[in-house]
C-alpha cells in the first residue's frame, strides 16, 4: 500500500516543523545557558570593603611582605561625564592594601612607603581614559583621567601612614579642538 503525496508532503513538512521546532528549543536552551554561566555563576559587584578585603589577600605573600598588584588603565571611550560625580576625593583607609581614593574621573588605590606615595592601581570611571600616571613613590603620585571635554588630575601625598589625594578638575581641556 503506498501513502497518497499529498499525505507524503504532509508528513514531510511536519517532520521538518518538528526537527526545526526542537532545533529552535535546543538553541534557546543554550543561549539561556550562556547568561547564566555555563560553569556557574559570573562575577559578582564588590563594596569598598570587600574591594579591600582582596586586594589584602593578593598583596601579602607568605613572607608578610606586600607585592604590589600590576595597575588596570584600560581605556574607555569617551562619553559626557556623569554630572553627580565629585572631584574631591573621598578615601577608606586600610593599611594592608591602601587606600581608596575617588574623583570624577576614575578611582586610584594608593599606599603610603618609605619613598613617598605610591599608586598600587587606577581605573578610570565610564567615559574617562588614563592620560598619564607618575606611579611614584614620591612625594606626590598622580594621575591623570580625560574625557572628551575634561581633564581631572588627581594628586597623592602622604600624611603619616596614610594617603590622601586632592583632585583638580580643567572643564576647559577639549575646548581648544584637542
Amino acid at each position: 500500500m503506498s501513502i497518497p503525496r499529498v499525505h507524503a508532503r504532509i508528513l514531510i513538512v511536519g517532520a521538518w516543523l518538528a526537527g526545526a521546532g526542537i532545533a529552535t528549543a535546543g538553541s534557546l536552551y543554550a543561549v539561556s545557558l550562556l547568561g547564566q554561566g555555563i560553569i556557574g555563576p559570573s562575577g559578582h559587584q564588590l563594596n569598598v570593603a570587600a574591594v579591600n578585603r582582596a586586594l589584602a589577600d593578593d598583596t601579602t605573600d607568605p613572607s608578610g611582605r606586600g607585592t604590589p598588584s600590576s595597575p588596570t588603565a584600560s581605556p574607555t571611550p569617551a562619553t559626557s561625564p556623569s554630572p553627580a560625580a565629585s572631584p574631591t576625593p573621598r578615601h577608606t583607609p586600610d593599611k594592608s592594601s591602601g587606600t581608596l581614593l575617588t574623583s570624577r574621573g576614575g578611582n586610584v588605590v594608593a599606599s603610603c612607603q618609605p619613598g613617598g606615595a605610591y599608586l598600587l592601581s587606577w581605573s578610570p570611571q565610564q567615559g574617562y581614559q588614563t592620560a598619564a600616571v607618575l606611579r611614584g613613590p614620591a612625594a606626590q603620585a598622580q594621575v591623570t583621567f580625560r574625557s572628551s571635554q575634561i581633564e581631572v588630575n588627581l594628586v597623592v601625598t602622604c600624611h603619616g601612614t596614610v594617603a590622601s589625594g586632592s583632585a583638580s578638575v580643567d572643564n576647559s581641556w577639549g575646548d581648544d579642538g584637542e
